[in-house]
């Protein structure tokens, strides 16, 4: 079908929907959200888990967003008619007054932050975010917690069964992806639940996002910009800056982080050509400026500057809806680039300090203290962000405290999906001289069929295994290269006792480099990390038959002996979810 008459069909399913909702209004429109819950058997929350998987086309998804770089319209009418079909239409979102957040690295973060923050003044909140973590329906989220199974069950089944029953036989009206049928969903719930507000994250981009739907938010705001998902976004960061750029909207207000004058100068240009006022941010220390200092619930220097976006779209967001209290305005300072206004400088007030203190976000700059492991969580997985988890990683490092006797080991567990560059994400950790890095894929168990939320269609094994065999033979080679200055102080390796764990394949470890190893899943990979010393963590021993391999063999004997373990968990956020899973079995609950 040509995409004239996609767009011919899609106009005419919007216009007869509208026809009916002019005469039954907008309850009828989003009768979807009251219609009662589905009692057909079989019907539970990983039945509908399973089902949305089959939706798991996100790789051709974003082939097709490439093939339709030029008319982002299409997408965003594909979008429409999604909605329309599920029984809401645009204007329906209106209504759920939203803070729309897009951005390279910090964004998730950003969001967790400001929906923290307006909760602190008794708000009803929804969040719409992603990844998920450990279960999917982390992604949607009431008053800052993750929707219930069942409220997901319920939700699900009405809008695939709506779906269903819309459903056309030509290619462009199709059931949605797997993100488009999310996205649908948390507007849904949103709706339903009566928010008094909803914090709506990107996907990926921003103009060509299905999340642009959203025609009036109450206010936008992008972090910290940088390179990533070239082949959809670009391969400069003023090119991503005009993606990113997309959300905003006619007389609309926006905030953005400090940027490179480049990209910045690209979002202050998208910003004019459509009359919406857009604002800089000051630094968090211009705000705490003559009062005490901002305590984050969140570490790592660089969570300052999504604080201080979260800051200013909350504020914003109070003030354009007539809340009271916002915070007493101190002097203006002068604009920073091409008369680009500079965002209000202002004292926090102590609902807003108690938002920022009081934010959680998992995998991000998350610690995780077990006995003599410390784990250090951080879903970095761009050039940017894993600079700063670098920086996070050994700042924590430093302020830790050191045992009096003992060897202290550090030790990485890495991985990096779809087409990321994992050498120079690798050579940004190698400073850290960790003792040992392994690498494993995004899976918990060999086998994930009995985990439908950490299912994934889009890969096979073989792929993802000799993926992490190209990220050991890259470590191996920057290992090659001459090494800078030790950080801590390292002892020479201990010849141990045998591992304790399926190894694939390992290197030999020199005196002057890292011992490397590739686990086929995670579980197995932690087994080795943690030698049955982490008290939560405590999987039944593999056969003898796994033990094998003079590096996993001398590094069991180093990691049971040390006074004290640190491990880094980064690349991925599907890694630190897969890994959380396991430390953490309360968050499958």
């Amino acid at each position: 079908m040509s995409q004239a008459r996609c767009h011919l069909r899609a106009a005419l399913f919007l216009a007869a929907v509208s026809s009916r909702g002019a005469t039954t209004g907008v309850t009828a429109r989003r009768g979807l959200s009251a219609w009662p819950a589905p009692q057909e058997p079989g019907m539970e929350y990983q039945d509908a888990v399973r089902t949305l998987n089959t939706l798991q086309t996100n790789a051709g998804y974003l082939e097709q967003v490439k093939r339709q770089r030029g008319d982002p319209q299409t997408q965003l009418d594909t979008m429409k008619l999604y909605l329309a079909r599920s029984g809401l239409q645009v204007e329906d979102l209106d209504q759920l007054n939203i803070i729309h957040v897009t951005g390279t690295k910090g964004k998730g973060s950003t969001c967790a932050f400001t929906e923290r923050i307006l909760r602190s003044y008794g708000l009803k909140t929804g969040f719409f975010s992603s990844p998920h973590l450990v279960q999917v329906r982390e992604r949607i989220r009431i008053n800052g917690q993750p929707i219930s199974p069942e409220l997901f069950t319920k939700h699900f089944w009405h809008l695939y069964h709506r779906l269903e029953e819309t459903k056309d036989s030509s290619s462009c009206v199709s059931m949605p992806a797997y993100f488009r049928f999310l996205t649908l969903m948390a507007f849904h719930i949103f709706l339903q639940e009566k928010v008094d507000l909803a914090v709506v994250e990107v996907g990926i981009g921003g103009a060509y996002d299905c999340t642009n739907i959203i025609r009036k938010p109450v206010v936008c705001g992008i972090s910290s910009l940088g390179i990533d998902h070239t082949s959809l976004l670009g391969d400069t960061v003023e090119a991503i800056a005009w993606q990113k750029g997309g959300i905003f909207k006619h007389g609309v207000p926006a905030f953005t982080v400090l940027q490179p004058d480049g990209p910045l100068a690209v979002l202050w240009d998208r910003a004019q050509q459509i009359s919406c006022p857009l604002y800089l941010c000051p630094s968090l220390e211009a705000l705490e400026e003559g009062g005490p200092p901002l305590t984050l619930g969140l570490e790592g220097e660089h969570q300052r500057s999504n604080a201080a976006l979260a800051l200013q779209l909350a504020r914003c967001w109070l003030q354009q809806k007539g809340h009271q209290g916002l915070g007493e305005l101190k002097m203006s300072r002068p604009s920073v680039l091409r008369q680009m206004p500079l965002a209000p400088v202002f004292q926090p007030t102590s609902h807003m300090r108690h938002g920022l203190r009081d934010t959680e976000w998992l995998g991000r700059t998350q610690t995780l203290r077990r006995g003599p492991l410390t784990w250090y969580l951080d879903g970095a997985h761009t050039v940017s962000s894993v600079q700063a988890c670098v920086r996070w990683f050994r700042q924590a490092l430093y302020r830790s405290q050191r045992p009096s006797r003992g060897r202290e080991v550090r030790v990485l567990l890495f991985n990096s999906t779809g087409n990321r560059d994992s050498e120079a994400l690798l050579k940004l950790l190698q400073p850290c001289q960790f003792d040992y890095a392994v690498f494993c894929p995004n899976l918990t168990e060999v086998s994930s069929a009995s985990n439908a939320d950490q299912q994934n269609f889009m890969v096979t094994l073989d792929q993802v295994l000799l993926r992490c065999l190209a990220h050991q033979q890259h470590w191996s080679h920057l290992d090659e290269e001459p090494a800078g200055p030790d950080l801590w102080s390292r002892t020479s390796p201990e010849q141990g006792d045998e591992p304790t764990s399926l190894l694939l394949a390992s290197r030999p470890r020199h005196p002057h480099s890292t011992g490397s190893l590739v686990f086929s899943c995670i579980s197995h990979a932690l087994q080795w990390i943690s030698q049955g010393r982490d008290p939560v963590f405590q999987p039944p021993s593999p056969p003898p038959s796994l033990l094998a391999h003079p590096v996993a063999g001398s590094g069991a004997g180093v990691l049971r002996e040390a006074a004290a373990v640190h491990v880094l968990v980064t690349g991925s956020l599907h890694l630190v979810g897969g890994v959380l899973k396991l430390l953490d079995p309360s968050l499958s609950q």
